[in-house]
């Protein structure tokens, strides 16, 4: 008895072949865009792995500008002393032999 289900079973789905067309639910292409959406800016790390390292290269060059500037000023200010020393010793050594 069980043989003769488990046959009728066979043939009838062996008659049924690939009638039937997969179809989506109803509104699942609108749930998976919402979802796609929501999550976009944080779909993977990618993104921002990009705007922390874009933020940590711009803090790099603003202080390393910085500190060039301020490096700069010093020799300029070690420069100016020592053109000025220099203008004073020369004027002293010109006074000495002028007389």
């Amino acid at each position: 008895m069980n043989d003769l289900k488990i046959d009728r079973l066979l043939r009838s789905a062996a008659q049924a072949g690939d009638q039937t067309e997969i179809v989506m639910p109803f509104g699942f292409d609108t749930r998976v865009i919402a979802l796609w959406c929501a999550g976009l800016p944080t779909a993977n790390g990618v993104a921002s792995l990009v705007r922390r390292a874009a933020a940590l290269s711009a803090a790099v060059i603003v202080i390393a500008t910085i500190a060039a500037v301020r490096e700069a000023k010093q020799s300029r200010e070690i420069g100016e002393s020592f053109a000025n020393e220099f203008a004073i010793a020369d004027t002293a050594i010109q006074d000495e032999f002028s007389q």
